[in-house]
């Protein structure tokens, strides 16, 4: 699906010759003194539908107007909630791109008060998300029956040289949760380590980054054996995937992401049950928010040098498959008995982390569609947050709130590492079902030494497995924006 060409324009929204006029407003709302010519040519349809409480402004709540004739063609009344406004907005912007593409407009205006820099750029985001469809892979429909996919969208904003900042950081992020997306919807015939290498190698030159993909070789001289063991029944070469961006001083310290790429995850010797499998091909969704998180930066020319690291490979049974009881030697030189071969996106993390090292970074954000128990543990509504610095915890968590993307602080009590003690190596690769999001992220931390770090468990909230209303079942962006947010933070 082709990008949404956003813009900005001052004046009436009555003026707009638009198919389509979305009019956000809050819970309880009063008729907008901007709206009031909008209003009069719509007979009043407007004021009478906020006194009458036909529309109240409450949370996915919306009222559909046709007009008489002249200006906006149709008129979309969506409510933004009570609570946070850019989040109620955002989300409110969200549905709207959804709704815009059912009906199949091809473009839109949208009018909320207050517009503010922060609101700005979350309606350019919502209404991204909103209208994203993963249509490429179907075959065409008749053309009677096509509709126009949401190609352009004018923001009415008080004073349009203002708007410009805002609209760019707005587009960026849209575009790096756009990419993101459809690599996570894309089956893992398709979106291969290879592809995801491909993909970054395109990032890298429309933003002129440095590059580097790592395989099967280079990884056996940097002894890789923990990521290794993944990748030793499949076929398709393993790829460590290095982007870096320099928007900062040469030499500064650069912040480093990080992310599972598992294409496919059958869980190995120790099967995934049959029922839901193919729902594995999302198991590389932490890699996917770390290559649309690159494209998001670098459009935004962040001052801040940021290293993406993606270890992408596919868990596979075959002939050659690790096995439990397995002891392999990562990187780092810890030894690892394998006791679940299903616990495997921890094993490519570990030495991905360690070869993070060399960059001495000021700060190491990971990204992982990492245990069932943090859905258990969360469900579908928080990120699963744990690390080993607390002030970059709370940054985490504050550049989450700031980009819609919750996160929770789970504990990493030193009581919690004896469930990964084993018998015959310096650890094992899973602790029982305890604890289960925790002793993973405890076992990450043994490769992290020395380094800022946090780990995100986005198991729940990277895609979601029914309608979310706003947006359909499928891949959501997460965490796209928390990275971003945190990235932005440190640039300032």
């Amino acid at each position: 699906m082709k990008s949404i060409a956003f813009g900005v324009r001052a004046g009436d929204p009555a003026r707009i010759a638009t198919p389509l006029l979305v009019v956000a407003l809050s819970a309880d709302p009063a008729m907008p003194r901007a709206l009031a010519a909008l209003d009069k040519r719509y007979g009043g349809a407007l004021s009478r539908a906020i006194r009458q409480k036909d529309f109240q402004g409450g949370k996915d709540e919306t009222l559909f107007l046709l007009a008489p004739g002249g200006g906006p063609a149709r008129v979309l009344l969506v409510g933004t909630g009570t609570g946070d406004g850019v989040k109620g907005l955002t989300r409110a912007a969200t549905l709207a791109g959804r709704r815009a593409n059912g009906l199949g407009v091809g473009s839109l205006a949208f009018w909320a008060a207050d517009l503010t820099d922060a609101a700005l750029e979350g309606a350019v985001v919502g209404l991204s998300l909103g209208a994203w469809e993963f249509k490429e892979l179907h075959a065409p429909l008749p053309v009677a029956k096509r509709r126009k996919p949401l190609g352009a969208v004018v923001l009415c904003v008080p004073t349009v040289r203002a708007a410009g900042q805002a609209l760019t950081a707005g587009v960026a992020v849209a575009e790096g949760q756009r990419i993101a997306r459809r690599l996570a919807m894309l089956p893992g015939n398709i979106c291969t380590p290879e592809y995801l290498a491909r993909t970054a190698r395109e990032i890298g030159k429309r933003h002129r980054l440095t590059v580097r993909v790592l395989g099967r070789r280079e990884m056996r001289r940097l002894k890789m054996g923990s990521f290794l063991a993944v990748a030793q029944a499949t076929a398709q070469d393993p790829k460590l995937i290095v982007l870096e961006y320099r928007g900062g001083r040469r030499g500064v310290a650069p912040v480093v992401l990080v992310g599972k790429g598992l294409c496919f995850d059958t869980g190995g010797v120790s099967l995934k049950p049959g029922a839901g499998m193919e729902l594995m091909k999302f198991d590389m969704s932490g890699a996917a928010a770390v290559l649309g998180a690159i494209e998001a930066i670098a459009r935004m020319k962040l001052r801040i040098n940021v290293v993406g690291l993606v270890g992408a490979t596919t868990n596979v049974i075959g002939s050659d498959a690790m096995m439990p009881g397995d002891v392999v030697r990562a990187s780092n030189g810890k030894t690892i008995e394998i006791q679940n071969t299903d616990a495997e996106g921890r094993l490519v993390l570990a030495d991905v982390l360690h070869y993070a090292k060399r960059y001495k970074p000021q700060a190491v954000i990971d990204a992982a569609t990492l245990t069932g128990a943090c859905v258990v543990a969360l469900g579908n509504v928080a990120v699963g947050v744990m690390g080993n610095d607390q002030a970059v915890i709370d940054e985490i968590l504050t550049a989450g709130r700031r980009g819609g993307e919750v996160g929770w602080q789970l504990p990493m009590f030193e009581e919690y590492q004896e469930l990964i003690r084993s018998d015959v190596a310096d650890m094992r690769n899973i602790g029982g079902r305890a604890a289960g999001t925790i002793t993973a992220a405890l076992f990450l931390a043994e490769f992290t030494e020395g380094m800022p770090w946090v780990h995100l468990d986005v198991a729940g909230t990277a895609y979601s497995e029914s309608d979310l209303v706003v947006i359909p079942k499928g891949p959501t962006g997460t965490p796209v924006r928390t990275f971003v947010e945190f990235v932005r933070g440190r640039a300032r």
